[in-house]
């Protein structure tokens, strides 16, 4: 297990985050007083307090000791294949550690070695229109093959799409839980997890193992997202979209704020075109966050090209497609084409990359 602490002393880290009034800010007041954890969790209830913990605090603790068994926390992540990694650990992302309040542990499965990364977050409504299905799959397949490593949280719609488009165009991805890393909520979204973990990245939880999702765990989640991240793409949220709460944390984290913009009519763009109004940069394709982020980047992206294409059907049906989503019927209409012919070209212009389905059998060209 990588980590600077023997396991004598990484128990105590664990039997502690068993504590959920134990907050970053008590943690790093702990850690600056005793030589280490071991010798904190055996303190008198005089030296707790010495170390700037409350009364309260220090009577929860005292009281905590007689049920939390450090050994049987340390048995329980060595049985679950997890690893840990601690604040004090020189792997532990650079990015996480400068904001105001990090996580003294973070709990993984995967590969957690982002410091020599691009790490940038997208997020946005779990009820996403077919517009914000696009603008992510458009956008994150872009900032993929630039070698962005894209942080979401593993939620249905935006951050599930996050991650699936970036595995899909080759890229790195972590998706930060609000849960234990063994409770994977959405079920729907075990096999995504697993994918991630098998291509190189990771699922982050700052939460003890068996922590089940709750409402007032996701704030702290998105604080995490951001943390790890170089700035904050929103594609699509609503008034008051939990991916509002990450928009906030990276600007508390003075991290930069993307937002993509959207039609006034569309209730899943209230949100985002409020933030472009707050200031946040307006995103109509990747060049605007590699220009603001200052990244030097591929400008040829290893993307399929029109050259690809091979038959007059798939010039034809290439051409009808436009970035704005199509009906199969408008294209059966428009090409003069036997609709066994569009299905099949259709199918082959997927497969090549060119277009995407959207579903309900509506295509866009990717650009």
């Amino acid at each position: 297990m990588p980590n600077s602490l023997k396991n004598q002393e990484l128990k105590y880290w664990l039997a502690f985050n068993q504590l959920a009034m134990i907050g970053p800010r008590r943690w790093q007041a702990m850690l600056a007083y005793f030589s280490d954890l071991k010798t904190a969790w055996q303190a008198s209830p005089m030296e707790l307090i010495k170390a700037g913990l409350e009364q309260k605090i220090v009577d929860f603790i005292i009281d905590q000791r007689s049920v939390i068994n450090p050994d049987q926390e340390w048995e329980k992540v060595e049985k679950s294949g997890a690893k840990i990694m601690t604040i004090l650990d020189p792997n532990y992302p650079k990015l996480l550690a400068e904001i105001y309040d990090p996580p003294p542990l973070l709990y993984y499965r995967g590969q957690l070695d982002l410091n020599n990364d691009l790490p940038l977050a997208v997020v946005g409504s779990r009820k996403m229109s077919s517009y914000g299905q696009q603008a992510t799959q458009t956008l994150v397949a872009d900032l993929a093959l630039a070698k962005l490593t894209i942080i979401s949280g593993l939620a249905l719609g935006v951050d599930a799409l996050a991650h699936q488009t970036a595995l899909e165009n080759r890229g790195k991805t972590l998706a930060v839980l609000g849960s234990g890393i063994d409770v994977i909520m959405p079920s729907t979204n075990y096999r995504l997890a697993e994918e991630i973990i098998a291509s190189g990245g990771a699922l982050i939880s700052e939460f003890p193992l068996g922590t089940r999702p709750q409402k007032f765990n996701f704030p702290r989640r998105n604080r995490v997202i951001a943390g790890l991240s170089l700035g904050v793409l929103i594609v699509e949220a609503a008034a008051k979209s939990g991916a509002l709460i990450t928009a906030r944390c990276a600007l508390e984290q003075n991290r930069e704020v993307f937002a993509v913009p959207g039609s006034i009519y569309e209730p899943n763009c209230v949100g985002t075109n409020n933030l472009i109004k707050l200031g946040a940069r307006p995103v109509t394709d990747a060049n605007d966050i590699f220009e603001t982020l200052n990244l030097t980047v591929i400008k040829q992206l290893d993307k399929p090209a029109e050259t690809d294409l091979e038959t007059a059907a798939e010039k034809t049906l290439f051409y009808l497609i436009t970035t704005q989503p199509i009906q199969i019927d408008k294209l059966i209409e428009s090409s003069r084409m036997e609709i066994s012919v569009v299905n099949a070209t259709l199918s082959v212009l997927e497969m090549k990359g060119l277009i995407k389905n959207l579903g309900n059998q509506n295509y866009v060209k990717i650009l």
